[in-house]
C-alpha cells in the first residue's frame, strides 16, 4: 500500500494494525494535509463488519474532544472501506500503557483523561 494513491490520498507509511483494520499515514492531495486512513481489514469484510465500521466513524465524528481524532470522511475505493481522520503526532495507546510498566493507569490520571469525554458522550446521548 505504501506509495499507492487511493482517491486523493497518497499512502505514506503504515502506522498500526488492529482487530478491525490497518491505519496508514497519508497525504490528502486535495487539501494538502497529512491524515490518517483506517482501512477495514480485507479478512473481516462481511456486511456486519462494514456496518460496525461505519457506526464507529459516525460515533467518532459526533465527538469533539482534544483526545479524539476528528473524522473527515468515510469512503470506499477499490472495494475497500476506509475512514479519513485527523493525523495526530504522538504516542500510541500501547506506548502510553508501556510507560506505566504495563500496569493500569492510576485512578486520578484515568479520571483526569477520560471524565471530560464521558461527560460529552452523555450529553450527545441525551440530546
Amino acid at each position: 500500500m505504501i506509495g499507492k494513491t487511493i482517491l486523493h490520498y497518497k499512502i505514506l507509511e503504515k502506522l498500526g494494525e488492529g482487530g478491525m483494520g490497518v491505519v496508514y499515514k497519508a497525504e490528502d492531495t486535495k487539501l494538502e494535509r497529512t491524515v490518517a486512513l483506517k482501512f477495514l481489514s480485507l479478512t473481516s469484510i462481511g456486511e456486519e463488519e462494514k456496518k460496525r465500521f461505519k457506526r464507529e466513524a459516525k460515533a467518532a465524528a459526533s465527538l469533539n474532544h482534544p483526545n479524539i481524532a476528528t473524522v473527515f470522511a468515510i469512503d470506499e475505493a477499490d472495494d475497500q472501506t476506509f475512514i479519513a481522520m485527523e493525523y495526530i503526532e504522538g504516542q500510541s495507546l500501547q506506548e502510553i500503557v508501556g510507560v506505566n510498566g504495563g500496569k493500569p493507569m492510576p485512578i486520578n490520571k484515568t479520571i483526569h483523561r477520560f471524565l471530560p469525554l464521558l461527560i460529552q458522550r452523555r450529553r450527545i446521548a441525551v440530546a
